[in-house]
């Protein structure tokens, strides 16, 4: 079995709570701007996951009726 190599990355907290996920934890879970993170409680502590939203939680999801090329194309300068 492969030995799982251990690495540590650390970030400050702003005074507005935020802070900036080192390039490291970008590249790992795959997050590019706009992506939603999950925060995991759980025993061993607290784990950070890309967000997989599905269609159900997608609050835009359901206005497939402007979904179309045509659409696409009528509204591409707005």
């Amino acid at each position: 079995m492969a030995s799982l190599k251990s690495k540590t990355v650390q970030s400050k907290i702003s005074v507005k709570s935020q802070t900036v996920l080192p390039l490291a934890v970008r590249e790992k879970l795959g997050v590019k701007p706009g992506d939603t993170l999950v925060y995991i409680f759980d025993a061993q502590g607290i784990r950070l996951e890309k967000s997989v939203a599905t269609r159900d939680e997608d609050a835009f999801a359901s206005f497939t009726e402007w979904a179309s090329t045509e659409d696409d194309v009528a509204y591409a300068d707005l």
